[in-house]
């Protein structure tokens, strides 16, 4: 540098410089001086930041720059060498110098072992002079005969000696005729070359050492200034520079000295060669190596690229061991592989690098190797450490290596594959071939000998089956992008899971069947049909029964096994079955609800005259038997609301049940699924997800709807079980025994509304939002039941005169008015539907006597085929038992006469209404109840069918004055 023209004075130097120019008299001068002053205390800087980043001393420092300005002021030379250097070195500088003899030792040495390095080597040089050189360097290294024998002078004749000959050698022109060449350019490049690594090693931080100084770009333009001296060209700078790039990023793992080293090497293998002397140069630069145990011979470019060759080969044999934990730099040692070349053994030996190409069958061969040796690396490490994790995680060793399989097998995909199938589009198959291989042959044993769904069954049959499933996505996404169309059922022999798997899991499902009926048995067993809380008012045992539904879903679900139709059947039979068992255990319960209605009381007629003295006979009613009376007793109005809440929260369920079978079992991964995902391309599976064929949406259509209508009906009958049981076991007497009895106008409906009102309130406090209408519309139509039962089954103490029939009237809209609530309740043009039976009833005690008379002489016609079809809730309006009552009711002088002579039936005085608790024994009605008055014409086709039924209708009506109608 100094022999450059650069200021390389010590620091003292530099402030008295500093100090004379700022005394210096003219301001013109002042800025010129100044910006010239800068210049060189940058250079200066510089020079310091390079000492520091070597690590050379401050004292050595400025002992060598004072000996390197006084030897520059002595040269007269042209241009300079490093021998010239070192015996300037050597003549000015003394061990006084030194703070420590053996740092001085050690200099001493080193500038010897410089010049014996460049002189006694070279084969220019002759033997005498060969001796000469080693005896004069025998004397410097000498430390008593250099520093204490010799006199100065002596030492100056030894160094004169050493000049003598090295300018001799210096003198000699350089082989290839480029600029500057001089003889030590070739003779002394391997200690040249050295020297100028070392330089270039300073542009790291000595703090830390993987990154670059903030200087770096000025320290490399001073260091260029040494390429004289010491043989560097641009193309030498750039391959040492990406050489100690190489080096710094080996030694610290710092990526971007990578990236730098890359750009080095692109920028050698880019230069061009204008003359061809360049070229010729360097090759004269002869390194050699070790491959094999066999040594090479390489030109320094070779030799720096077989060397960055080497080391990438070696990562390269196992790349997923060397760059799983840093995969950016895969890319960076791939790209500089690709650059500097592959090492190939040729047939005879030799060793040589290729260049990458996609088309070259050797780099692709090459490569494929890589990962043949990368991937059973990988797989070999893995299966060395299964037997000691399965101890310790509790779980077989075959799906814990299948889980790191796959794990490889996606780092393979996402950090190694994008990268190398620029150059081997084949690597993603060969990668997913050879762990389907190696997985496969530990495998096969295993599955010969499952037979039940074990516990290693459930945790290796998954693993394997997952793993076999994301390695035949994969291999198809590698076949996709690399547009090969390999025979996919060859080259990947699936593991068969499913086949093995179909029956073991039917097995499971047929036990867990079994396990939840017995489930639901004991849930329902210990049922007391309270709600859950005030916000859940579904029973205990429904929560329970869903409960372990959803975990046999889950369960079945969570086995993670390929599964065909007949399995998802299985478990949509065992829901079924289960829920269905469910409600039919709830509509069990119930009983049949003519057990709710009161025994019909004994027909009578009225009658005005009443003696006194005439003992009344009861109005008897039949008992009901021991179980039907038990589980009335238990069937409460709370507990059937319960019961509702519970069949309409298993509604409610069965949507969200629904949903997470349907995308469970969209998950599943089937034989069938599997086959599109080898037909499909990658893109088209991702875009469209596998969709139910339309026999499994037949399959949950049949089963789901099923059990809705199965639980809606359930809901429908108890509902009409509520509203009877509100009306007529819950309200009989202070509804059915009260309305009207005696007289209408003291036993009016307003004074009963208000017992049916607290009951509808306490229900709908009971009862679910949604089922809040079909309850209130049974109690409502039940209402309307009873009041048609009072005014035709009402008993002796019911008699309606025609002034009567107004009032009721009025307390049929009443009852239909308090249903519709103003329009918060039932729909009015419901209730008005519901109502019509009660209101034509209404409209028969209406009519003249003598026309009901008539219309009953009409209905005898047809008894015959009505006899049958008689029943509650059903009531003919034509009918002749509906006549009958409505004649047995009337307050009329008429009527009761016909009663009397055509049926001979008591007045109503002789009985008492009142409902005993002793079971009735036969009936009192009388057996010629057809026996009619001369009185009457009837038409002969009625007087025929009048006669030829009399005795069936005797028994018929003794049976409705005793059974619900």
């Amino acid at each position: 540098m100094v022999f450059s023209g650069v200021e390389v004075h010590p620091i003292e130097y530099r402030k008295k410089e500093k100090s004379s120019k700022f005394l210096s008299g003219l301001k013109i001068k002042r800025d010129k001086i100044n910006a010239e002053s800068q210049s060189l205390e940058r250079h200066s800087d510089l020079i310091d930041t390079v000492r520091a980043q070597m690590q050379i001393s401050e004292a050595m420092d400025v002992c060598i720059r004072q000996r390197l300005i006084q030897f520059a002021g002595r040269n007269t030379c042209g241009q300079i060498d490093v021998p010239q250097i070192s015996l300037g070195l050597l003549n000015g500088i003394v061990k006084s110098d030194f703070l420590y003899e053996k740092s001085y030792m050690q200099w001493k040495s080193r500038q010897a072992n410089i010049l014996e390095e460049l002189l006694c080597f070279s084969a220019d040089i002759m033997t005498s002079e060969h001796l000469i050189i080693r005896s004069s360097l025998a004397k410097i290294r000498n430390a008593k005969e250099w520093d204490i024998v010799m006199a100065p002078t002596e030492c100056d004749e030894v160094l004169s000696t050493i000049r003598q000959i090295s300018s001799k050698l210096s003198s000699v022109p350089g082989q290839f005729g480029i600029r500057g060449e001089t003889f030590y350019w070739t003779a002394g490049y391997h200690l040249n070359i050295r020297l100028y690594e070392k330089l270039l090693f300073g542009v790291f931080d000595v703090l830390d050492e993987g990154l670059l100084i903030a200087e770096v770009d000025e320290i490399l333009t001073l260091i260029k200034l040494t390429w004289s001296t010491l043989g560097i060209t641009q193309k030498i700078h750039n391959a040492l520079y990406g050489w100690v790039l190489f080096q710094q990023f080996v030694r610290t793992d710092e990526a971007m000295l990578l990236e730098y080293a890359i750009l080095e090497v692109q920028k050698v293998l880019s230069a061009e060669d204008n003359d061809g002397n360049e070229g010729l140069y360097i090759s004269s630069l002869v390194c050699s190596r070790l491959c094999n145990g066999i040594e090479i011979k390489l030109s320094l470019l070779q030799a720096i690229f077989f060397s960055m060759s080497v080391w990438c080969d070696s990562k390269l044999q196992d790349y997923h061991l060397h760059f799983s934990q840093k995969p950016s730099d895969f890319k960076g040692v791939m790209t500089l592989a690709s650059e500097v070349g592959l090492l190939i053994s040729t047939e005879c030996g030799d060793i040589k690098l290729i260049k990458l190409d996609a088309l070259n069958e050797t780099a692709a061969r090459k490569l494929e190797k890589y990962v043949e040796r990368s991937i059973e690396a990988a797989y070999g490490r893995a299966a060395d450490t299964i037997d000691l994790d399965s101890k310790t995680k509790r779980m077989h060793p075959l799906a814990l290596l299948a889980n790191e399989l796959k794990l490889i097998a996606e780092r393979e995909f996402t950090v190694f594959y994008p990268v190398l199938r620029h150059w081997c589009p084949g690597a993603g198959m060969i990668s997913v071939m050879l762990l389907h291989q190696l997985y496969g042959k530990r495998l096969k044993p295993f599955l010969r000998g499952v037979s039940s769904l074990s516990e290693n069954v459930r945790s290796v049959l998954p693993a394997a089956d997952m793993l076999d499933y994301d390695l035949t996505r994969l291999y198809t996404s590698a076949c996709e992008e690399s547009r090969l169309h390999y025979p996919l059922d060859q080259d990947l022999d699936h593991y068969q899971i499913g086949e093995v798997s179909r029956s073991i899991i039917l097995d499971w499902v047929i036990a867990q069947h079994v396990h939840i009926l017995e489930w639901t048995g004991r849930a329902f067993d210990h049922e007391d049909w309270e709600p859950l809380s005030f916000q859940q008012r579904q029973a205990v045992s429904i929560v329970e029964v869903l409960r372990i539904i959803e975990e046999t879903v889950d369960q079945f679900f969570g086995l993670n096994l390929p599964m065909d139709i007949t399995h998802l059947q299985a478990l949509l039979s065992v829901i079924f079955h289960s829920l269905d068992a469910y409600v039919l255990k709830v509509v069990n319960q119930l009983v049949e609800k003519n057990h709710l209605f009161p025994s019909a009381p004994s027909l009578t007629r009225y009658e005005e005259t009443v003696i006194p003295v005439i003992k009344k006979k009861l109005v008897e009613c039949t008992l009901l038997d021991d179980k039907v009376n038990d589980k009335l007793t238990e069937l409460t109005t709370s507990k059937l609301c319960v019961k509702l809440n519970t069949l309409q929260f298993i509604q409610k369920q069965l949507e969200v049940l629904e949903d997470g079978i349907r995308n469970s079992w969209n998950l599943v991964r089937s034989p069938v699924n599997r086959r599109k995902i080898e037909e499909e391309s990658l893109e088209t599976l991702e875009r469209a997800p596998l969709t139910f064929s339309e026999s499994v949406d037949e399959l949950f259509a049949a089963t789901f709807n099923c059990i809705r209508d199965s639980t809606t009906d359930a809901i429908s009958k108890i509902c009409d079980f509520t509203g009877a049981r509100v009306v007529f076991w819950d309200l009989r007497d202070s509804f059915l025994f009260r309305l009207y009895r005696g007289n209408v106008d003291g036993a009016r409906l307003d004074s009963i509304l208000p017992h049916i009102d607290a009951v509808l309130d306490h229900i709908c406090g009971l009862i679910d939002e949604t089922l809040r209408d079909l309850v209130v519309l049974s109690i409502c139509r039940a209402s309307l039941e009873g009041f048609v039962w009072v005014l035709l089954d009402g008993g002796p103490s019911r008699a309606f005169s025609d002034s009567d029939i107004i009032m009721m009237e009025d307390d049929l809209n009443m009852l239909k008015d308090f249903f519709v609530a103003e329009g918060e309740g039932l729909p009015r043009s419901l209730v008005q539907q519901e109502s019509k039976i009660a209101e034509e009833i209404l409209s028969l005690f209406s009519l003249q006597t003598e026309t009901v008379i008539q219309m009953l002489m009409t209905a005898s016609e047809h008894i015959l085929t009505r006899l049958d079809s008689v029943q509650h809730g059903r009531m003919y309006l034509d009918n002749a038992y509906t006549l009958i009552r409505i004649l047995c009711h009337k307050r009329d002088r008429e009527a009761s006469k016909f009663l009397k002579r055509q049926y001979q039936l008591p007045t109503s005085s002789e009985y008492d209404d009142t409902p005993s608790n002793e079971s009735t024994s036969g009936s009192p009605f009388i057996s010629d109840l057809l026996k009619r008055s001369t009185s009457f014409h009837w038409s002969g086709k009625g007087r025929s069918s009048f006669r030829s039924i009399k005795k069936k209708l005797q028994v018929a009506t003794s049976e409705m004055r005793h059974a619900a109608w």
